[in-house]
């Protein structure tokens, strides 16, 4: 019987044995952990002395959303303006919104005279936001997207001309404020090799 009674004891026999397993087992897991890091940190660094255009393609978003066609520089005929802001609401009839080429619901705003419904579109009327919701549109634009609107849908307004493209770089250059001669000093920083 005393046989029997010695196969099944542990391999562990003093409360020595047993801190030594634990202590043991801890080192074990402690370092398979440095191990890992060791690997996963021991990769590409990068550059030294990296380009801030290289720095600013690696860490732009994955993905840019731009909708629509990208915006043309300089002024804009009625047709663009109504494309980029109007047509959102003017296409479906959304809110009240009269639907381009409706003679019908256009007839009574028709009715009112360009410098009116120029006065609406500028101030917002309803629910339609001011300049519909593009502050960026010049008055002249707006005058522009109503006329365009206006005359698809029954009227007979002047559309106002646009500005030559000779004439917009001037007059945006005549705008635009000079740069500050301390520019390059507030450049971004240099890039410090490490050794």
């Amino acid at each position: 019987m005393s046989d029997a009674h010695e196969e099944h004891e542990t391999l562990i026999k003093t409360p020595q044995q047993l801190i030594a397993v634990v202590v043991l087992s801890f080192v074990v897991f402690v370092g398979l952990g440095v191990l890992v890091a060791q690997y996963v940190s021991s990769g590409y660094k990068g550059a030294s002395n990296p380009d801030p255009e290289v720095v600013s393609r690696a860490i732009q978003p994955v993905a840019q959303l731009a909708l629509g066609e990208p915006e043309a520089k300089g002024p804009k005929t009625g047709e663009q303006i109504y494309k980029g802001a109007c047509a959102a609401c003017h296409d479906a009839g959304m809110a009240g919104a009269p639907k381009l080429g409706d003679s019908a619901a256009w007839s009574s705003r028709i009715a009112t005279g360009l410098d009116a419904l120029v006065k609406s579109a500028i101030n917002g009327k309803g629910a339609m936001p001011a300049k519909g919701g593009n502050a960026s549109l010049s008055d002249d634009e707006i005058t522009r997207a109503v006329a365009y609107m206006g005359n698809k849908s029954g009227a007979s307004f002047a559309e106002p001309k646009v500005a030559d493209a000779a004439e917009a770089p001037a007059a945006d250059a005549a705008a635009a404020p000079a740069a500050p001669v301390e520019a390059a000093a507030i450049a971004a920083p240099a890039y410090e090799e490490k050794k």
